[in-house]
């Protein structure tokens, strides 16, 4: 039920940028914009971006069982995100990571809590190390690969990015065939 209402939150304020005509990230480097341009209010529609990329199609998802303590934390940062508060969130998703710190879900984001930060290098290393120890499929790895590709193009490295983008595509298994 939150994360409906946060993702619906999100996709009100994207709307509402598009018509504004403010633009994200990506759309700036993809049109050439200088590295280093992104705008330090496009935090949240880079996450979006993220968050869309994760969406599940009709593939396999696993879900590993979680700490109780750890899952407290992430009741904690999902409020803080809600409410914008950002850095509150990383906060308790970093206290998540001490606790858990092979959690490739805490590790994506971290990852997405750096790009709302701006911190490039930050959003690579943490979904990089997400990767490494997820699933290396699905929607987590789709949020992975958009998130180093996001970075990529905020840093100005276009081949890195190109190469991002065309490892988000291999992350679709479909589940097996039941019938």
């Amino acid at each position: 039920m939150k994360h409906s209402r946060i993702h619906a939150a999100f996709v009100m304020a994207l709307a509402a940028c598009t018509l504004a005509g403010c633009e994200s990230g990506s759309a700036s480097a993809a049109r050439g914009a200088p590295a280093g341009t992104h705008r330090m209010g496009a935090g949240p529609l880079l996450l979006q971006e993220v968050r869309n990329a994760g969406q599940l199609g009709n593939e396999l998802d696993v879900q590993p069982l979680r700490d109780p303590q750890v899952e407290d934390l992430r009741g904690l940062a999902s409020s803080a995100e809600a409410r914008g508060d950002y850095a509150a969130a990383a906060d308790a998703i970093a206290k998540a990571i001490e606790l858990s710190p092979q959690d490739p879900d805490l590790l994506q984001w971290q990852a997405e809590m750096s790009l709302v930060k701006h911190d490039w290098d930050g959003a690579h290393q943490y979904a990089t190390q997400s990767w490494d120890r997820g699933p290396k499929l699905g929607g987590l790895c789709r949020r992975n690969w958009t998130t180093i590709r996001l970075a990529a193009e905020a840093r100005g490295d276009a081949a890195a990015a190109s190469q991002a983008q065309q490892r988000t595509a291999a992350c679709a298994v479909a589940p097996p065939n039941r019938f």
